[in-house]
């Protein structure tokens, strides 16, 4: 059975990853008619609050909100994973599934070793996906050979200047919702487990402020930015904002 077609695959190594980065241009690819996935590398089980079952569940629920027509995790080992043969194959063998025309992946360099690593096995395995002699079955079908027209990095917590960014000014409240479903994460004032990073409320503040200066030099109240490693080209010149 033919697995429906893919206009973006947004890949993270955590659940939340996505949400957090590019979730605002999701849904303004989603509010646009697009056919958007989400694939996670890992279940985030060495994250300091809930489990992995919990984040499954959280991931769930956040793919439901936003629309998304699938979501899939790879079960790679969080915070070991590593740039093999066997995990580049589970990578290629969903982007084959679903064709997509564009990736978004993990930022390039990153606070946690995580992100970068999987922006590269990310990035490699996009390449590799589009070679012949690579094969690959899912449900007992061998698989077509399939490369991504581009692959674009969001950013995470490091402040990379980016090469390009997306006005969701529109979709920040959206967004937002979007990364609460994962409560056992993020702010609540309910929660007795361990403080972290990004439990608090300031780290909430530092989303939207994020955001702001992501999108002030572009005359857009809220952004989110992207980095490139091939230089990207337009058609036409008027469609520059």
């Amino acid at each position: 059975m033919k697995n429906t077609k893919l206009d973006i695959l947004a890949i993270g190594v955590h659940p939340d990853d996505i949400e957090l980065a590019c979730a605002g241009t999701l849904l303004k690819s989603i509010a646009a008619g697009k056919k958007v996935g989400l694939l996670d590398l890992t279940r985030g089980e060495l994250g300091s609050r809930g489990s992995a079952e919990i984040r499954d569940e959280e991931a769930s629920n956040s793919a439901k909100i936003m629309g998304a027509t699938v979501r899939e995790n790879c079960k790679m080992k969080d915070g070991f994973f590593q740039h093999t043969e066997a995990n580049l194959l589970k990578i290629i063998e969903v982007i084959r599934a679903y064709q997509p025309d564009i990736v978004l992946a993990n930022a390039i360099r990153d606070r946690h070793p995580d992100h970068g690593r999987a922006a590269k096995l990310i990035a490699d395995a996009c390449f590799l996906s589009g070679l012949l002699r690579i094969e690959t079955t899912r449900n007992d079908e061998i698989q077509e050979k399939w490369r991504p027209r581009v692959v674009y990095h969001y950013i995470q917590d490091y402040h990379i200047k980016p090469d390009f960014v997306v006005d969701v000014s529109d979709f920040m409240e959206k967004k937002l919702e979007l990364i609460l479903t994962f409560k056992s994460q993020f702010f609540n004032p309910q929660s007795k487990e361990p403080e972290t990073p990004i439990s608090s409320k300031a780290f909430i503040d530092f989303l939207y402020a994020r955001a702001q200066d992501f999108g002030r030099p572009a005359g857009i109240k809220y952004a989110e930015g992207y980095t490139v490693t091939r230089t990207p080209s337009i058609d036409q010149i008027f469609n520059l904002g």
